[in-house]
This record gives C-alpha cells, sequence and structure tokens, in this order.
C-alpha cells in the first residue's frame, strides 16, 4: 500500500487520527461553505470550475520520493489566489474527493487527512502569504508573481510537513517502512522542488490574468491597492 504524495492512502494512518481529522476537515468545509457562499459571484463561478479542472490534472501527475511515497503538484495556492480561500478551498476538496470516490487515488478512510493537507493547509498558507506579500511589494507584474510564486512553495512545503505531523501522531511504520525522521526529510526536500515548479506555473498563469482580467484575481481585490497592476 502506498502513500501516494500527500494522498495518503488507506491505512497508512491509524483510525483515532483518521477520525480527528475528519471531524476538523468536515467544520472547516462547512466555515467554507458559509464564507464562500458570500464571494460567488457572476465572475467568480466559471473561474472556480476552471481551476477545479486544472487541479484534477496536475494532480494526476505523480513524481517518485521513497518507496511507496510519491508527490505530485497540488493546485491549492492557484485556486487561493484566483477564487479565494474560501472557494479555493472547496474546489480542491472537491477534487481530492472525486480522486479517492472514482480513481482510488487516496483513501476513502483517508479523506480528511487528505483534504486537511491539500484542500485546508495548502490554501489558507497560500493566500496568507500571497497577501502578506501583496502588502510589501510593489503590485505590478513582478512583484505579483514573486508574491504568488514564494507562496507556491511555501504551501507545498506546509502541506508537506501537515502530513509528516499526521505521520507522527499516528502513522505506520510497519506498513510504509520509513520512520518520521526519514519521511519529514523526504517530503520536504521533494515537496521543494515540487513547489518550485508549482511556484513557476501559478506565477505565470496569475500574471496572465492578471494583465487580461486583474478584477478576477481575487487575492488582488483583497489588498488595498498600491500601484496597480498594469492591465
Amino acid at each position: 500500500m502506498d502513500i501516494e504524495a500527500l494522498h495518503i492512502s488507506n491505512g497508512v494512518l491509524n483510525g483515532p487520527v483518521s477520525v480527528a481529522y475528519a471531524v476538523l476537515a468536515a467544520v472547516a468545509i462547512a466555515v467554507c461553505l458559509m464564507n464562500g457562499r458570500r464571494d460567488l459571484e457572476d465572475r467568480l463561478v466559471p473561474m472556480a470550475g476552471l481551476v477545479a479542472a486544472f487541479i484534477f490534472a496536475v494532480q494526476m501527475l505523480n513524481f517518485p520520493v521513497l518507496p511507496g511515497v510519491s508527490g505530485h503538484l497540488l493546485g491549492g495556492a492557484l485556486a487561493a489566489i484566483l477564487v479565494g480561500p474560501w472557494v479555493g478551498a472547496l474546489c480542491v476538496t472537491i477534487v481530492i474527493a472525486a480522486q479517492a470516490l472514482f480513481f482510488a487515488d487516496g483513501g476513502i478512510t483517508a479523506l480528511g487527512p487528505n483534504i486537511t493537507n491539500m484542500g485546508l493547509v495548502s490554501t489558507a498558507v497560500a493566500f496568507g502569504v500571497t497577501v502578506l506579500l501583496l502588502r510589501m511589494l510593489p503590485r505590478t507584474p513582478t512583484g505579483l508573481s514573486i508574491s504568488v510564486f514564494v507562496a507556491s512553495v511555501v504551501s507545498v512545503v506546509a502541506a508537506s510537513q501537515s502530513f509528516v505531523l499526521q505521520y507522527a501522531l499516528g502513522g505506520s511504520t510497519e506498513l510504509t517502512g520509513v520512520g518520521l525522521t526519514g519521511v519529514a526529510a523526504a517530503m520536504a526536500g521533494t515537496h521543494v522542488l515540487i513547489g518550485v515548479g508549482e511556484g513557476l506555473i501559478s506565477a505565470a498563469t496569475v500574471a496572465t490574468v492578471a494583465r487580461v482580467r486583474p478584477d478576477l484575481v481575487y487575492a488582488l481585490r483583497s489588498v488595498k491597492p498600491r500601484i496597480g497592476v498594469p492591465a
């Protein structure tokens, strides 16, 4: 049985940890639904659909990390920056659930931990880092691209280390054959590289959208403008 990137398989985490994270994820999703309802508007709905489709596609590409462990692009940063943290988390959650239910990509019993890592941690960290950097950097295409790139790298690594915490709380070393230190090092090292790739893709995508339709970039609307991003 494999740990597929942050798509945790059945049995990798013990029952109590899986249940605890399922409850946590359920509560967080409910909060996202309540807040996301306020954000949904005509321009955001089609963007959310496109973001979900993109995330579904990129998450199907896996890269080896360890025996039974692989990594892939997450898409949480792109989702949070384009459609906001609430709707972005819902987009990623829908993708994770669909992959587990229809493609056996990630365990059913591990849906809570998987949603927490990829749907909640990655989007929250990415949006927070992006907003912070946009307040510090000029909101030019270059400043925006740097913000998105850094946020992508940080969010991917944060999500990988969220899995390490779960593994420390209730991981099965007998199943994976790897100790906590090995898992932490492998996940961090590999996901830094994955984060760089995701950062380049996300930065290029967001910068392109911002040049044509800056009003479609949620993160830009959430920060008071200093130097406008040219159309």
